[in-house]
């Protein structure tokens, strides 16, 4: 699949953009399955004032996508028939300011900012380090591990419309619930200031180290994986339902239901993004059956089937 170049007319709208465009770019190096086809456009900005700059410019009929490590995505194999922007090292930085405070950009792994919080000797962000994607990841989806949730330590949140306006959220503003923000689809997030307490740098890393040997000892790490495929429904475990329906272990072609944790799915290498979305749809389907329960996808499918 290849989509027509857009690129020479984008810079001709948009003479001082100082970012990077790129047509009929590959998308399966940027999320963690590894698959998908081609987007029609990445743009990687330069900074904050260049991405208000392209979206002030871009047409409203133009699709976007924001893609941070690719964690929680699944872009299908037809591609995605629109923009997606990476956002680069100046989105990622990281400060520790006065109060038990972090300041982190929407690129930065949400490991990184659990430990120069720990470096700082700021307690109650550890959670992060149980979260494999980034801070605009987090804030969007009100990411969550081992007892904490970002609505908990988030003071605001700064963010572009798609107009190209610079806004500022408030905890409040950004209208959490589990795993959702209401802030909409098309703001960008581009940076976070988040407020901890005073504790021991030597108790928060050895939390930290009792939360990564959590997950290698009950979670397919270091695999062709897309985290937690299925939200938890309200009361119960996804991965409990899964595992009574005999989802665990199931397959088709190289995507299988993690025998680790089967609330997790794998790529074994050749699995198309179709394979991976089919598999998954075949565990809602015995779920549903086996139990009455309609699983929701927290895995964000993108693109064209």
């Amino acid at each position: 699949m290849m989509f027509a170049d857009l690129t020479p007319a984008l810079k001709a709208q948009m003479p001082d953009l100082r970012g990077k465009l790129e047509a009929n770019a590959p998308t399966a190096p940027l999320s963690w399955f590894r698959t998908g086809g081609p987007a029609k456009v990445l743009f990687t900005p330069a900074d904050e004032d260049d991405l208000a700059y392209f979206l002030a410019r871009l047409d409203r009929a133009f699709p976007i996508l924001v893609v941070g490590l690719g964690s929680n995505l699944l872009i299908r194999d037809q591609g995605w028939e629109g923009i997606v922007i990476r956002l680069g090292k100046s989105f990622a930085e990281i400060s520790v300011e006065e109060n038990h405070r972090i300041r982190a950009g929407a690129a930065a792994p949400d490991v990184k900012v659990a430990r120069a919080a720990a470096e700082a000797g700021i307690a109650g962000l550890s959670f992060l380090r149980g979260i494999p994607g980034t801070i605009g990841g987090a804030l969007r989806m009100n990411g969550g591990a081992y007892g904490g949730e970002t609505k908990d330590v988030l003071v605001e949140a700064r963010a572009i419309t798609r107009s190209g306006e610079k806004v500022v959220y408030s905890n409040a503003d950004m209208g959490f619930t589990y795993r959702h923000s209401a802030v909409p689809d098309d703001v960008i997030f581009t940076e976070a200031l988040f407020e901890g307490r005073a504790g021991d740098r030597d108790a928060i890393l050895a939390e930290m180290n009792n939360i990564t040997e959590a997950r290698s000892s009950t979670q397919p790490v270091n695999t062709r994986t897309g985290g937690s495929t299925f939200k938890n429904p309200e009361g119960r475990k996804a991965w409990e339902l899964i595992d009574a329906a005999g989802c665990r272990g199931l397959r088709i072609g190289d995507a299988q239901v993690s025998e680790m944790h089967c609330n997790f799915l794998i790529n074994h290498g050749s699995a198309s993004a179709a394979d991976i979305e089919a598999l998954g749809e075949e565990v809602r389907k015995r779920v549903l059956a086996t139990s009455g329960v309609t699983l929701e996808w927290e895995i964000k499918r993108v693109g064209r089937p």
